[in-house]
């Protein structure tokens, strides 16, 4: 095994481990609330900012639902990056590690690019079915109680279900594959 091998393999577990935890920290404890209720939002139908629907009496800007969800899920994506990119910063060079920025940029894209992808929500519920997964995500919800309003309905994304554990699957596999490409493109033959 040659120097750069090991090289490669160190900063590849550094890097995973770093991305793994990192990722429930800006997933969960960064992320908005609001841009965690809205990035699911799709459709045509025309909503306000806030994601409530909108009404021909109401002089509030409006959008599309999907506008408004593409836009929560890039807010968050843009916060799960930064705070990626600072923490394997931190991480690495605390260590007396610089990871070359294209590599580090190139990992980074990576979970960004797929993290928005699957925080959609919808690609998650397509991929799922094609896994042979589409009744785990159908049959494994749970029932919320709405504070304001005391009413009970049911969820399929949030904490508790299927498809939160999918989606946290998912990107904790993706921070692998990205952690293995930045350690290749950090050090190079």
């Amino acid at each position: 095994m040659t120097l750069k091998t090991l090289e490669r393999l160190a900063l590849a577990g550094i890097l995973h481990g770093a991305f793994e935890a990192i990722h429930p920290v800006m997933d969960h404890w960064a992320q908005r609330s609001e841009d965690a209720r809205l990035k699911g939002l799709a459709g045509r139908q025309l909503v306000h900012a806030d994601g409530t629907p909108a009404t021909g009496d109401d002089s509030r800007p409006t959008m599309t639902a999907s506008a408004c969800g593409r836009r929560a899920a890039a807010r968050h994506v843009a916060g799960y990056t930064l705070g990626q990119i600072s923490g394997t910063l931190a991480v690495t060079r605390t260590l007396g590690y610089r990871v070359p920025p294209g590599a580090l940029l190139a990992g980074a894209a990576i979970n960004a690019v797929t993290h928005f992808v699957i925080d959609r929500r919808a690609p998650l519920v397509v991929l799922a079915k094609a896994a042979g997964k589409g009744g785990y995500v159908a049959h494994c919800g749970v029932v919320r109680k709405d504070p304001e309003t005391g009413e009970f309905r049911s969820d399929t994304f949030g904490p508790g279900t299927a498809a939160m554990e999918l989606d946290q699957s998912a990107h904790r596999f993706i921070g692998l594959a990205a952690a293995v490409v930045t350690a290749a493109f950090a050090v190079r033959r």
